[in-house]
């Protein structure tokens, strides 16, 4: 917030008493806080914040001091602000994130870093709060509320109870409570997720919300009545009216694989609710998507989707800084703010050729302008897989209990491409001389789950459906949301004992391991979740792991990420965790054989 001089300054400015740092020429001001466009418009900045906005800012400019752009009638937009989104699942860190996203017009981040608050607990969100700080655009931390996501059902690395969350939510930089996925406890009235939602409301911080269910009945109503204030989990069209009436922001993602704006949006475009209510945001996006297009993609699909330029702005800027009650700060192009101002030729292909961060021009045509320091992270954050021995192909067998063959009914977890749920199927499967094996022929391959944050060296295995595997072969994550364990999928237990034993030794990652042999890897060594390079980097080691899926038979889209959730036990239907399988609807757990099948 401006202190009482540098407002003085941005006054004097606006009155032509002292000159401005910049200004911007001739542009066509994208007022979102009106829906106008205007053109005609100059902006002068002093300090990294707008002083005056309107026509003719000759009066703010000496010709000694002041740097003077020429917009030549392009648009100025404010920069774009990411609603939701988990650094770590691009792989990369704060800074690297960054770096990526500021070229394509991305100004602010709203990061929940659940993914490392399960690895190391509290220091793991310290440490990004602190990288969150010192990075040149703004970057807002939610503080995890559920580590873990599913208590009882699964053992993280740490565990965050109601007084670490309140003292988080003090900390600088910490914006609000990050997303409530413990849905069933919520509406159960659980202590625990009621006395953090109560110190984030104490704190004057907003609520982020995840529920992850289709049952908008009773359920949901008691999830909406303990005060998440947004939801980014809807799917469908019906989802976001439901949202949006209870009085949550409906936060539309589009990501590497989460494509939800399309069926929601229609809300808008086909139903006619006000879109003020409405975000966009990216949730999970890879490296490989962040280096070609961030939130800008993100407005350009939407707009694709039917939604009008202003308005698709609008759900990129404005509607998120109210949200989070930082529209006094940024969000919009108007005095007091910062001037995080974006040149762009044509709305509908949104790309912005130029980018203003906090007033300074810091990408020109997708290059970044500015240099990025980077932070040394200490040792314990490079040391977070613990495995008590080397696996075995034998660790990955299935036993039905009875030494005969014949068809056994099994609890198999079904892929649904491009969304985060999966499919609970019951499926007859052939077990040989007392033992599941994978099928080609039956698209059926084998999931384990091996804990290694406390080196117990429990495994538990399951099946899966969909990945479509043609081969013997094995894929490998540390990355398993949410309690990041090392997870392993394949058709052939020797291979998936090589992609286990290879992320141990490298301190994390993801692994492709076709006939014995390793196809694909991407090292993350901090966390086990991410990387220290820059995203092309990262990015062209990650698509060794996609182009390996694909080696192996398969073609979703993105299976990286659809395997890296096949643990979150907060999302339906079916997931496995170290404590076994678990069904997501009813919160229990499952054995994987039922019995003979009849």
């Amino acid at each position: 917030m401006a202190s009482s001089s540098s407002t003085r300054a941005l006054i004097d400015v606006a009155m032509g008493r002292k000159p401005a740092d910049l200004v911007i020429k001739n542009g066509t001001w994208v007022c979102v806080q009106s829906g106008e466009f205007i053109p005609d418009t100059d902006v002068a900045v002093k300090d990294g914040r707008v002083a005056y906005v309107g026509p003719d800012a000759s009066h703010t400019i000496d010709s000694k001091t002041t740097l003077v752009l020429d917009a030549n009638g392009k648009y100025l937009v404010p920069g774009l602000l990411d609603a939701h989104v988990h650094v770590e699942s691009g792989m990369l860190t704060v800074t690297e994130f960054v770096r990526a996203v500021l070229p394509h017009g991305t100004t602010g981040l709203f990061i929940d870093p659940h993914e490392i608050a399960n690895v190391f607990g509290s220091k793991g969100i310290r440490l990004m709060v602190d990288e969150a700080r010192r990075q040149p655009i703004h970057v807002w931390v939610q503080v995890p509320s559920c580590v873990p996501s599913a208590p009882g059902l699964e053992t993280p690395g740490a565990d965050l109870g109601p007084e670490e969350v309140a003292e988080a939510l003090g900390w600088e930089g910490v914006i609000g409570l990050g997303e409530v996925m413990n849905f069933p406890g919520v509406a159960a009235g659980d202590r625990k997720m009621l006395a953090e939602i109560a110190a984030a409301r104490l704190a004057g911080k907003v609520v982020g919300g995840h529920y992850a269910s289709p049952d908008l009945g009773r359920a949901f109503h008691g999830y909406a009545a303990g005060g998440a204030e947004d939801d980014h989990e809807g799917t469908t069209l019906e989802d976001a009216m439901a949202r949006a009436r209870q009085g949550m922001k409906v936060m539309m993602r589009y990501g590497s694989a989460w494509h939800d704006v399309a069926a929601q949006v229609k809300a808008v475009t086909k139903m006619r609710l006000d879109p003020r209510h409405f975000l966009l945001c990216t949730d999970d996006a890879h490296a490989g998507t962040i280096i070609h297009g961030h939130m800008d993609r993100v407005v350009r699909h939407a707009i694709a989707e039917g939604v009008s330029p202003m308005t698709a702005i609008q759900m990129a800027t404005l509607n998120t800084a109210e949200h989070f009650g930082l529209s006094r700060e940024i969000g919009q192009i108007a005095p007091g703010r910062w001037a995080d101002i974006l040149l762009v030729n044509d709305l509908k292909n949104f790309q912005a050729s130029v980018v203003i961060a906090r007033g300074v021009v810091a990408a020109d045509r997708g290059k970044l302008l500015i240099e990025l320091a980077q932070p040394r992270y200490p040792a314990w954050a490079t040391r977070s897989v613990h495995l008590p021995r080397k696996m075995k192909a034998d660790d990955f067998r299935l036993p039905t209990g009875t030494a005969g063959s014949g068809q056994v009914l099994c609890n198999v977890i079904g892929i649904i491409e491009n969304q985060a749920p999966t499919r609970h199927l019951r499926l007859p499967v052939s077990a040989e001389d007392g033992e599941i094996r994978a099928s080609l022929e039956g698209d059926l391959a084998k999931v384990a789950l091996i804990e290694r944050h406390r080196g117990s060296g429990t495994v538990q295995v399951g099946l899966v459906s969909g990945f479509g595997f043609q081969t013997r072969c094995a894929v490998a994550s540390t990355v398993a949301h949410d309690s990041h364990h090392l997870i392993v999928v394949g058709t052939d237990e020797a291979s998936m004992a090589v992609a286990a034993n290879a992320l141990a030794a490298s301190g994390g990652g993801q692994v492709v391991v076709k006939e014995g042999e390793i196809i694909g890897q991407v090292d993350l060594p901090l966390a086990g979740l991410m990387a220290v390079e820059r995203a092309e980097i990262v990015a062209m080691r990650a698509e060794s792991i996609v182009e390996g899926f694909r080696a192996c038979g398969c073609k979703l889209n993105n299976p990286n990420m659809q395997l890296s959730l096949l643990a979150l036990p907060v999302i339906p239907e079916l997931r496995i965790t170290d404590r076994g399988l678990v069904d997501a609807l009813h919160f229990k757990l499952l054995p994987v054989i039922e019995g003979p099948a009849r």
